[in-house]
């Protein structure tokens, strides 16, 4: 509760009037520094009654890409019986308020307020929650209370589209090395049927040519498994742009475009952040994971989502602490590490993951020179964004 300067200067009054009409037996100022602090008192009742609302928020829709628009709709109920609600209430929505007309809201009545959400950025934008300030008809003191929780808005990173995927080296049980786009039961040989196989695996069109019973002899082939490797370093991404560094803004979108594609081409996919960021995952889960890595259809973030939460870390030292969890884990056959003009000195940490990873290629934003070629063997694309990314990803032939 707060009292306004009109209220404070009344209280002052009451005070005032109220000792010098005792001091000198002024009964009228007496009465009048009465009046004043019942005036107040009435206005601290007043402000205090808490008024009956439910609030309900539907985002349309939740998640959206960077620059795409959506908008949040609003709906406040006065679910009490007896007395409107008088009252003034604004909504956040990011940096920003809205104002929510809820001046004289009848019992069993609705407002509703539809609005725009900012989507400029890439970033979690937290809408709510409605504050709604309760005022005497004096004015001399408001109180201020949040009703409803607050609804998050995912705003991920563009993505271009990618006609070129990686398939990487997908290893079966017996030792060989076959490139594979689809993970299976695969067939592999015919034998002679023996005690104990199963009728089912028996391939009859072989048998009767043959006068014997022939079985198939199947492998497992693992599916091919792309590493997405994000620099959240900021000394990787050390140029800002009203405080905005643009070259992890491509990186991001980058990696959104490769996780997308592998997506659409029904590739396991792995996001790992270089720096640990456990304040970048606003919901509990897998998400909260210290490794920072997220399956591409596990867990309760997907990879878009923990690249709309993303941010910059401190820890300038963590690519190494990173590659060389990437390095005991090995976590895929195909490594793809999208970093800034900054981090363009550290490939090699990158480069010594070759022995894990038959493929390994590099993305570097926002730099003012090309990359020297061959630079730690690797494939390096160049660019300025995620759109020149793109076109420049789908021209490598080095996989």
């Amino acid at each position: 509760m707060g009292i306004t300067a009109r209220g404070v200067g009344l209280l002052v009054a009451a005070v005032v009037l109220l000792g010098v009409g005792f001091r000198f037996a002024y009964p009228e100022l007496t009465l009048l520094g009465a009046a004043a602090g019942a005036a107040v008192g009435y206005a601290a009742l007043t402000a205090a009654w808490r008024p009956r609302l439910t609030v309900t928020r539907r985002a349309d829709p939740d998640r959206v890409a960077r620059g795409e628009p959506a908008s949040m709709t609003l709906t406040v109920r006065n679910t009490g019986r007896l007395r409107s609600a008088n009252l003034l209430a604004e909504d956040r929505c990011g940096d920003r308020t809205v104002p929510v007309p809820l001046l004289r809201l009848r019992p069993g009545r609705d407002t509703e307020v539809r609005y725009d959400v900012p989507t400029h950025r890439r970033g979690v934008v937290p809408v709510g929650p409605l504050r709604v300030t309760r005022r005497d008809p004096l004015g001399l003191v408001a109180l201020a209370r949040p009703y409803g929780a607050s609804t998050p808005v995912w705003v991920h990173p563009r993505v271009h589209p990618l006609t070129a995927v990686p398939t990487g080296a997908g290893r079966s049980l017996d030792g060989r090395v076959d490139g594979v786009p689809h993970g299976s039961i695969t067939f592999d040989s015919l034998r002679e049927y023996v005690v104990g196989d199963e009728l089912r695996r028996v391939h009859w069109r072989t048998s009767a040519r043959v006068g014997e019973l022939m079985v198939r002899e199947n492998v497992d082939t693992s599916l091919p498994r792309l590493v997405v490797l994000l620099d959240n370093r900021v000394a990787a991404h050390p140029d800002r742009v009203n405080g905005v560094a643009e070259s992890f803004e491509s990186a991001c979108e980058a990696a959104a475009s490769v996780v997308t594609a592998a997506h659409r081409a029904d590739l396991p996919v792995l996001l790992v952040l270089v720096a640990v960021e456990l304040a970048t995952s606003p919901e509990p889960g897998r998400g909260d994971r210290a490794d920072s890595t997220v399956d591409g259809d596990d867990g309760p973030l997907g990879p878009l989502d923990r690249l709309a939460a993303a941010e910059l870390s401190g820890d300038d030292d963590a690519l190494r602490a990173a590659t060389t969890r990437l390095r005991q884990d090995r976590l895929g056959d195909t490594l793809i590490f999208l970093t800034g003009p900054g981090g363009r000195g550290e490939l090699g940490h990158v480069g010594a993951l070759r022995g894990a990873y038959p493929s390994v290629a590099v993305g570097v934003f926002g730099a003012a020179e090309p990359t020297p070629p061959g630079a730690a063997g690797l494939v390096v694309v160049d660019a300025a964004d995620g759109a020149q990314f793109a076109a420049e990803w789908d021209g490598v032939r080095r996989w």
